[in-house]
């Protein structure tokens, strides 16, 4: 029997795996999904200097507390963090996944991110 322990350990490889071959940097930072079973979050991270540019999540003030875990959600994140990134002057990413399948809430935010002006 596979475990929720065991699910994350493998993500974890594989997220690993991903993260040797990709960094963000001051020009081109990178967009980091995380998903829990309650909430998404993302991230706008500079890896040269290990500093968050801009964050957004479900936990955000603008989200209610029974639509946390879904799709809708996610778009809203997306939108959001693209909002957030475009301010601060940044229009090109590279999104990392975070070792999640490219499907549902992370494709959901990635789709949304893309409509409100970033690109990756």
């Amino acid at each position: 029997m596979i475990t929720k322990q065991d699910k994350n350990k493998v993500r974890q490889k594989r997220h690993a795996r991903v993260r040797s071959k990709l960094s963000g940097t001051e020009m081109r930072p990178r967009l980091n999904v995380y998903r829990s079973n309650k909430n998404i979050y993302a991230q706008l991270i500079d890896d040269e200097k290990g500093v968050t540019l801009a964050s957004a999540s479900t936990l955000d003030k603008e989200f209610t507390p029974e639509s946390t875990g879904n799709v809708e959600a996610a778009q809203k994140v997306g939108e959001l963090i693209a909002k957030r990134a475009v301010d601060k002057g940044y229009k090109s990413v590279v999104f990392d996944r975070g070792g999640y399948l490219y499907h549902g809430r992370v494709k959901a935010l990635a789709e949304a991110a893309r409509e409100n002006g970033l690109e990756f």
